[in-house]
């Protein structure tokens, strides 16, 4: 086979997301060579990934010029220093989500990687989930007529506190639960939508002993629509994730992707298709036809996490684009920080488009 050139490429942590998000999908992919962790106490990596080095310290990832990438999977209150740190040791670099606290330092970190010529890219893997996907497609097909109203929600149940290997979600210094799920479903709103004029929101705080919050409702607006965002931990039964009303007709899906359920339980990813959704999880649409209102059953289209990886890969590579830049995830940290302003003041806060 053709030799193809290696990324070499370090995570910044061996937790939840980097054992379960990053490691399978690197390892899998024949353009990544997984160099290893920074792990501070356990090395759990090797046992793992025999072939790959459990490193000591940041400073010694840095000083290693062999290391081309450099995933910063660490918690979100040290995303903006780490990845500071990255790109001025002239390294590419990912950073989990959410991406930054601020605007103001996902800014600077889009500015620092311009200056140094390097790539910044965001991950967002649930761009690629199967029901997203879905929801786009039916967007896309024009089918809804002049969409008017959306809402996208992520409901878990989940109604204790988190312990062990996620339990920085629990702390205000990293955000709560809205830079947790909430980056995800405001960078699917701005990935469908573009940047909303002004924002609207409540938080609260509904679990015994929480010190964040778990409860999020946000409205967007843009001049010829609303999108609602809404999350919550306490949910037995799930609203649906997908919501879309048209002037010609409306459309549900269900938030039902497997990929995550399965990497929990150790399954493999595949390049190609490996995992489906259940056949009772497809979206639904409707409309009137002659006066008759109409219900279609859409399929459900293959989400994969490795088109993410694929995309990093050609983006390095042969200059392509990547899949969530640097850029995309200021835009969405401009959005948090005005959803955050309006829950602290109660009111609509306006959000500056100036320059876009």
């Amino acid at each position: 086979m053709k030799d193809i050139k290696k990324i070499n490429t370090v995570i910044l942590g061996y937790g939840f997301s980097g054992s379960i998000f990053f490691a399978p999908f690197l390892h899998l992919h024949e353009g990544f060579t997984l160099k290893g962790a920074w792990e501070r106490s356990e090395k759990k990596i090797q046992k793992d990934y025999s072939y790959v080095n459990s490193y000591e310290s940041l400073a010694e990832i840095l000083a290693d010029e062999s290391i081309d990438l450099v995933v910063v999977n660490t918690p979100i209150d040290t995303h903006y220093t780490y990845a500071k740190e990255v790109l001025k040791a002239g390294k590419h670099v990912i950073v989990e989500k959410a991406f930054t606290n601020t605007a103001a330092e996902a800014k600077e970190l889009c500015e620092l990687a311009k200056n140094m010529d390097l790539h910044l890219i965001v991950y967002q893997n649930r761009r690629f989930d199967s029901d997203f996907l879905t929801a786009k497609k039916i967007l896309k097909s024009g089918k809804l007529g002049p969409l008017k109203e959306v809402n996208i929600a992520y409901d878990i149940h989940h109604p204790q506190l988190r312990e062990g290997g996620e339990a920085h979600t629990e702390k205000p210094v990293s955000g709560g639960e809205f830079n947790n799920r909430g980056s995800h479903i405001t960078d699917q709103a701005l990935n469908l939508f573009g940047l909303p004029t002004a924002v609207f929101a409540d938080f609260a705080t509904f679990r015994k002993g929480g010190t964040v919050e778990d409860y999020v409702n946000a409205i967007l607006f843009y001049p010829d629509k609303r999108v609602k965002l809404h999350e919550t931990n306490i949910a037995v039964r799930r609203q649906d994730a997908y919501v879309f009303h048209g002037l010609e007709g409306s459309f549900f899906k269900s938030r039902s992707d497997m990929q995550e359920d399965l990497l929990l339980t150790g399954a493999k990813p595949s390049k190609g298709p490996w995992c489906a959704e259940p056949e009772n999880e497809e979206g639904h649409l409707y409309y009137f036809s002659n006066g008759e209102r109409i219900k279609e059953t859409i399929p459900t289209e293959i989400g994969n996490y490795y088109n993410y990886f694929e995309a990093v890969y050609r983006a390095l590579v042969y200059g392509e684009p990547v899949p969530v830049t640097g850029w995309e995830g200021y835009h969405t940290m401009l959005v948090m920080d005005a959803v955050r302003k309006s829950v602290n003041t109660g009111s609509i806060v306006e959000i500056d488009l100036t320059g876009y």
